[in-house]
């Protein structure tokens, strides 16, 4: 019998895709698993779909996160990176710096960002989560992403870097503004950065002379044998802790809440879990689904240093290489059953939180926020219910993150706490 031919390659980056990758994803990891394309943007990059090769890529040092090493001039334009950093003067962070810089500053910055100060700020999660509930509870219904999935990580992430709460509702608008543009025009979202950048410099200036017990007070603070943070590095650490801590947790709750709506099973068994008091099938339940439908969507920008083989795929320096984390989760040769939501997973070693030295320094705070929302929402609207059909609902299309523009839903009204 003559060979079949292979079918035709899905469409990448349209809307269509982005309201369901996977059927896409699992075409490249069968056909073309380290896969050459033209990004919306016009950038050529490498996509890296398998699991063992995307393990492999994230801790590969011959892979560098600084936007310098594109062979391509596209950095200087803005068309790789996060959107506004570069005209703002806020890229010397963690995810466009390699060791010994990368290094330095994770030190330092951990000293700041400790287990212990996380597991403090648990129940100020919990009493953002009851208030935001409280704001909507009563009504019957409401959009689960704007009043609910965006402001919970947002107000934590002001309260833990010490944004004075009249001041938080600007970060608010500007975080706002990032979301919504972020994979469209870029003229709405450089503004928003560089408003935010300046507001930051001030902030420090003022927290230099009145150091409290917040996060930007640990950075001013921190140390590494006599090294102190820049003003600048400061700044810039301030926004992506901003940046990675407010829209990753938006999805992770926005998309974790849709796919437990669809999978009333798995619904059933979390909060008949969560009524009983027990933990560990909520801890589970957020790990299995960063696994299933993740927030992060593609690794953030490496470029090649060095020529290299990725899954038998040679890689010319300077090219830049997209690991694709939403493909390599759902991987067969790793993940039994892996289109199946299971959130009793043990085996589940997922990618969502990457891996390697830039594996997500704010996972601990990430998965406080997630199990706190599943849980609460949960226990105090049980017949929580999708108000809309599927098809109808929008996804934001951007290049590293994927999320619902909103998730309209119903429930009996409850009374506030």
């Amino acid at each position: 019998m003559p060979d079949q031919p292979n079918p035709a390659q899905p469409p990448l980056f349209t809307w269509e895709f982005a309201a369901d990758p996977y059927p896409a994803y699992a075409w490249l990891r069968e056909h073309s698993p380290v896969h050459r394309t033209t990004l919306p943007s016009g950038v050529d990059a490498w996509l890296v779909t398998r699991y063992a090769d995307a393990r492999q890529a994230l801790a590969d040092g011959r892979l560098s996160k600084n936007p310098a090493h594109h062979s391509e001039q596209a950095h200087r334009t803005g068309r790789v990176g996060i959107p506004g950093e570069r005209s703002a003067d806020l890229m010397t962070h963690l995810l466009n710096i390699d060791p010994p810089d990368h290094t330095r500053l994770r030190r330092l910055v951990s000293k700041a960002f400790t287990p212990r100060r996380v597991a403090e700020f648990e129940p100020r999660v919990q009493q953002l989560t009851d208030r935001l509930i409280d704001s909507f509870a009563g009504r019957g219904s409401a959009d689960l992403i704007h009043e609910f999935a965006f402001p919970l990580p947002i107000y934590a992430i002001c309260d833990l870097l010490g944004v004075p709460p009249q001041d938080q509702d600007d970060f608010r608008d500007w975080a706002g503004m990032m979301i919504r543009h972020g994979g469209g025009p870029r003229g709405g979202v450089a503004r928003a950065v560089k408003r935010m950048r300046s507001y930051l410099l001030e902030l420090i200036h003022r927290k230099r002379a009145d150091l409290g017990d917040d996060l930007i007070s640990g950075l001013i603070r921190a140390s590494d044998h006599g090294e102190h943070l820049t003003e600048n590095e400061a700044a810039a650490m301030a926004f992506i802790l901003l940046f990675a801590g407010f829209e990753t947790t938006v999805n992770l709750i926005g998309n974790g809440l849709y796919a437990l709506l669809r999978h009333p099973g798995q619904r059933a068994l979390l909060q008949d879990s969560v009524a009983a008091g027990e933990t560990g099938l909520l801890a589970t339940a957020v790990e299995e689904l960063l696994r299933y439908d993740g927030p992060v969507e593609l690794a953030t920008w490496r470029f090649a240093t060095h020529p290299l083989t990725i899954g038998g795929v040679d890689i010319p320096v300077g090219d830049p290489v997209l690991v694709v984390l939403a493909a390599a989760d759902r991987d067969p040769a790793r993940f039994a059953d892996e289109n199946t939501l299971d959130i009793a997973r043990k085996d589940n070693p997922h990618l969502g939180f990457g891996h390697g030295i830039h594996y997500c320094i704010g996972a601990p705070l990430a998965r406080l926020e997630g199990q706190a929302a599943l849980a609460t929402l949960l226990t105090r609207l049980p017949d929580l219910r999708l108000a809309a059909e599927p098809e109808e609902l929008r996804w934001r299309g951007g290049l590293i993150m994927r999320g619902l523009r909103e998730l309209p839903v119903e429930f009996t009204p409850a009374k506030a706490l």
